[in-house]
């Protein structure tokens, strides 16, 4: 095993426990702070494998917008910060849930591990500037102006939550 398969190794392992962990935890801050380490992990696998740029686009995407906008729908919603029972599910539904993680995990190893015993594919080094040209030079302002658009509805839909709090008489 070479040095780059132990890195591959020990932030999968990071990764699969912190996805394990968010879907697990009952406290609904905590199940968003571990999806941030999860997807984090991943783009270290990503660094791993020498994919630079689609590891960045992993932390600035993922990590830096959905978590964010997930984070900010749990404060806007005034969601509980520990466990609650309105959000517990019955001891059958996580069971059957389980089965079903269990069932997939099956299919995917049907699929995979036949894989795993062929020789390695020869990497090729390849240059992303190209690709790095295109999305910041070609399509820089239809990406700004969607990330606008994008605030702009973050914006009104708190605006909008507020208004509708202050009429029906609830905390704001």
């Amino acid at each position: 095993m070479t040095s780059l398969d132990i890195a591959f190794l020990a932030t999968g392992a990071v990764t699969i426990a912190a996805a394990l962990l968010a879907v697990t935890t009952r406290q609904l801050v905590h199940s968003a702070l571990w999806l941030v380490l999860s997807l984090g992990g991943l783009a270290g696998c990503y660094l791993v494998l020498g994919a630079e740029l689609v590891a960045l686009v992993q932390v600035l995407v993922y990590v830096g917008a959905v978590v964010v906008l997930v984070i900010f729908a749990l404060m806007l919603t005034r969601a509980p910060i520990g466990p609650s029972a309105e959000h517990s599910t019955s001891r059958l539904h996580r069971a059957l849930a389980a089965v079903l993680g269990a069932g997939v995990s099956a299919l995917l190893l049907a699929v995979l591990l036949p894989l795993a015993g062929r020789e390695a594919v020869a990497r090729t080094p390849v240059d992303s500037s190209a690709l790095a040209g295109d999305l910041f030079g070609t399509w820089v302002w239809p990406f700004e102006a969607i990330s606008l658009l994008l605030l702009i509805a973050l914006i009104g839909a708190f605006s909008v939550s507020r208004l509708a709090g202050g009429q029906t008489g609830g905390p704001s």
